[in-house]
């Protein structure tokens, strides 16, 4: 039962109310999810509890001190006296001592968040409107943090899109060869090693200055944006765990790579793997009409440079584990990484056949909205 499992860390927390019930949500694969239902009156409050991965999050005080940053921003910025404003962010349940987390007696770390009702977080998009949401949500984020101090925050995960280190390391898994992979991959290898000076361009950017560094969401799917049931519209963002300063192109690239691609991560047949420009152009449509105003003209004429990036990086990272034997990664059969390499590597194939498109439809939308 549910509550077994929780019922010694719930009067740590600040609930309104008196407890009525708590459901198990099992489709994340991360953290350990519950539903509370809390009952003041007639009145019935709605949370979210959740037990955080620390094997995934080695340092949960460093994630949730982010989180609460970051909310407290989105939802001063917001507004309470806007319509729907407590459904447009993320709120953090404070435990009776003010702390943003609790560590119960055997270790285990908790969070609880007020939940957001009537929404719907899409694993696939179904139309081009959702996508263009979808757009307007992560730009969204984008605008109502742009003053917000990105290097105040910890680093979740170190050099996460360093894609220069992320490439010293592909060319470490060759050499080693740990696996004994490598023979018959030349023409997999040589094709890293034909995009090394792309894959190190927007670390380079940041390092000069060019782009300036920003909050980023660093896991910018569909399904970490909560559409209102009844309208479709964008409420919110969720999933801010990997929250970290890195660069705006990064978010864009991430977004259109995994929401405009008309194939799996993991389609063994690349001829079926391609860039849908309808999707790319609604989410950019939607993520420029937020942005337009606060993102350098450094940053948005280079858009369509982060999907590049992003998504040889991907490749790079699954052809690398693939190399190393399977050791970040889970598998469902031995090839399955390399399988999820060559569909990455085959989507940025047609990302630079359709590169011109992308960069005109970024410049159509930027003289549009800006």
């Amino acid at each position: 039962m549910a509550y077994n499992q929780i019922k010694h860390v719930l009067p740590q927390f600040r609930f309104r109310g008196r407890f009525a019930q708590a459901a198990e949500v099992r489709s994340g694969n991360v953290n350990s999810t519950f539903v509370l239902t809390y009952q003041e009156g007639e009145k019935a409050h709605l949370y979210t509890l959740q037990k955080l991965n620390t094997y995934v999050f080695k340092n949960p005080r460093g994630v949730m001190t982010n989180i609460a940053a970051i909310t407290d921003h989105l939802r001063a910025g917001i507004g309470a006296d806007q319509a729907d404003a407590h459904r447009q962010a993320l709120e953090v349940i404070r435990t009776h001592d003010n702390d943003v987390m609790l560590q119960d007696g055997e270790g285990n770390i908790w969070r609880a968040y007020a939940y957001i009702a009537d929404a719907l977080a899409l694993d696939m998009v179904e139309n081009l409107s959702q996508m263009e949401e979808v757009g307007h949500a992560f730009g969204r984020f984008q605008r109502l943090l742009a003053d917000f101090p990105a290097d105040r925050l910890f680093v979740t995960i170190p050099d996460f899109h360093h894609s220069t280190k992320r490439f010293y390391a592909f060319v470490r898994a060759v050499d080693k060869d740990m696996a004994g992979r490598v023979q018959g991959l030349e023409e997999d290898i040589e094709f890293f090693f034909e995009r090394r000076r792309m894959l190190g361009e927007i670390v380079k950017l940041l390092d000069q200055g060019v782009l300036p560094l920003r909050v980023t969401h660093n896991d910018t799917k569909s399904n970490n944006v909560l559409l209102d049931e009844k309208t479709g519209r964008a409420l919110c963002v969720i999933d801010l765990d990997t929250v970290m300063p890195g660069s705006a192109l990064y978010d864009y690239g991430d977004a259109v790579r995994f929401g405009a691609s008309d194939a799996l991560e993991d389609e063994p047949d690349t001829s079926k793997v391609s860039l849908n420009l309808d999707k790319a152009r609604a989410f950019t449509r939607g993520f420029v009409q937020e942005t337009a105003g606060f993102l350098t003209d450094a940053e948005l004429s280079r858009l369509p440079l982060g999907i590049k990036v992003i998504t040889a990086e991907l490749a790079m990272r699954f052809f690398t584990d693939y190399l190393d034997g399977d050791l970040y990664f889970k598998v469902d059969y031995p090839e399955h990484n390399l399988v999820r390499a060559r569909a990455q590597m085959a989507l940025l194939r047609d990302i630079e056949r359709k590169e011109e498109a992308l960069y005109r439809m970024v410049r159509e939308d930027v003289a549009r909205f800006g």
